[in-house]
Order: C-alpha cells, then structure tokens, then sequence
C-alpha cells in the first residue's frame, strides 16, 4: 500500500512540475494535488526534495549501469519526459537532484565494485575515481538534458563508457 500511495504523490508532482519548477512548488500544493494530508505526505517523504529523488532512484533502479543499451533506454525515457527531468535539473537549490543522482551512482558503483573484488571496502583511489565518473557523468547528463537535442542517448553513454577511468573499467568490465 505505501508504494501505491508514493507513486501517486509521485504522478501529482511530475503534473506539478510540467507547469512550475520545483523550487516553486510547495508540499501543500502536492498534498492539494494528491487530495492527501500533510502527515500522510511526510510519512512517505521527508520533503519536496525527498520525494523528487525518490522518482529518480525509482527511475534508475531497472538500468544496468553497465549495459550501453539499457543506460541508453534509461536516458530516452528522460527524454521522455524531458519536461520533468529539466526542472529537476535545473534546479540549484541546496538539495539540487543533480548531486542526488551522484550520491545513488557513486553507491552502485562502488557496490558493483565491491561485489566484483569480492571487498568490504573498496581502496581509496578506486573510490575517488568512481566519485570522479560519477560527478562527470551526471554533469554530462545534466548538459544533454538541458542543452542538447541532437546526441543519441547510446552515444551518450557510449562516450561515457569510453571516458571512464581505467582503474574503475579494469574492475567493472
């Protein structure tokens, strides 16, 4: 029941956001929306924040990280849904989702790390360069969304793979 409900908050804020950026709207505006109350809403979520980088990680979560076709279909679903991932994007705010989306793929990665070294911990240049890819590759993301209408999303990706540092490659391919 309780993922039932987050996606409905979820479907009302994508409504909300086609008209205003999120900066602009408020928690009592996505509850009005919802045609829920407040608690239920911060039962759920913690903020407006929150429940944005939730719909990411939620649209994330079925990509393969590591497969040119399924990061591919992850980014043309984005485009998509251009108008939800560009105010998502732009925003730069203090919780800006752009450094969500960096947290989660720092996170997958270094769990793909770990898992392939069979390691708790993975070493300390090995993690910097996966924070490395990641803030580039969210950035680059970031700037296809927002500027670019020409370059496949395969492309994309495929430039992404390809500017991957060696050390994180070597372990991950």
């Amino acid at each position: 029941m309780a993922e039932i409900t987050k996606n409905w908050i979820a479907d009302k804020m994508r409504e909300l956001m086609k008209r205003k950026p999120i900066e602009k709207i408020r928690v009592t505006e996505i509850c009005e929306a919802a045609e829920l109350e407040r608690p239920t809403f911060y039962y759920h979520f913690k903020d407006k924040y929150d429940l944005v980088a939730w719909m990411l990680y939620s649209d994330a979560a079925g990509t393969d990280v590591l497969s040119v076709p399924s990061a591919a279909s992850g980014l043309n679903k984005m485009k998509q849904e251009i108008l939800f991932y560009k105010r998502a994007y732009e925003d730069q705010s203090q919780n800006a989702l752009w450094r969500y989306m960096i947290d989660y793929l720092v996170r997958r990665y270094s769990d793909l790390a770990k898992e392939r070294l069979s390691v708790d911990t993975l070493d300390t240049q090995l993690s910097y360069s996966i924070r490395f890819y990641c803030t580039g590759a969210v950035g680059m993301t970031r700037e296809w969304v927002l500027e670019d209408n020409i370059t496949s999303a395969e492309t994309v990706v495929k430039m992404m793979f390809c500017s991957m540092p060696e050390n994180m490659r070597s372990v991950l391919f």
